[in-house]
């Protein structure tokens, strides 16, 4: 492209400006999600309370010791017989009642979790590997590891951007 084209019809400056209409707002404006953007001089309506419920493994360590208490009494034979009754295998009976190896401050913090907004704070699968973890002062270590790694990937996940370049505190660890 030469001088004498950029001189021609496709470089026009806007010198029509003050012919344009142009409107002052002077009060605030929220824009409201739509499928298009939509100004409004309304607030949006506010966000609801999160929902909170017992974190799943709660229930399940509760379950646990309702099962066990109910074995204790008499109420149910064994394993086996609470297997057969609620319809589980024998192994996933053991899965529940093996979370009563835990620590007693950890069944403590366990039955406190909460799930807010259906996400859950940890699974069964990092529990049962936190009680099968040996004695007492190992648990406590699984579990503060396995409560470090659940901040850094919520951490990680909360992360604007996934770049290769992009840190988050838990990378030092």
């Amino acid at each position: 492209m030469s001088d004498g084209d950029s001189s021609g019809v496709g470089a026009r400056k806007n010198t029509d400006a003050e012919d344009d209409a142009f409107r002052v707002i002077e009060r605030p404006l929220f824009r409201h999600k739509s499928r298009a953007v939509t100004l409004a001089e309304t607030p949006p309506p506010p966000k609801p309370e999160p929902v909170r419920r017992p974190a799943k493994v709660a229930q399940q360590l509760a379950l646990a010791h309702h099962l066990q208490a109910a074995i204790d009494r008499g109420a149910i034979a064994d394993r086996a017989d609470v297997a057969r009754k609620l319809g589980l295998t024998r192994a996933r009976v053991t899965q529940l009642l093996d979370l009563l190896l835990l620590a007693p401050d950890l069944q403590a913090a366990v039955l406190a979790l909460e799930a807010v907004d259906g996400a859950e704070p940890m699974s069964e699968r990092a529990l049962r590997a936190v009680a099968h973890a040996g004695s007492w002062v190992e648990q406590r270590a699984a579990w503060t590891a396995s409560a470090r790694r659940h901040e850094c990937s919520e951490e990680h996940a909360n992360t604007l951007d996934g770049r290769a370049g992009s840190t988050t505190s838990c990378d030092a660890t």
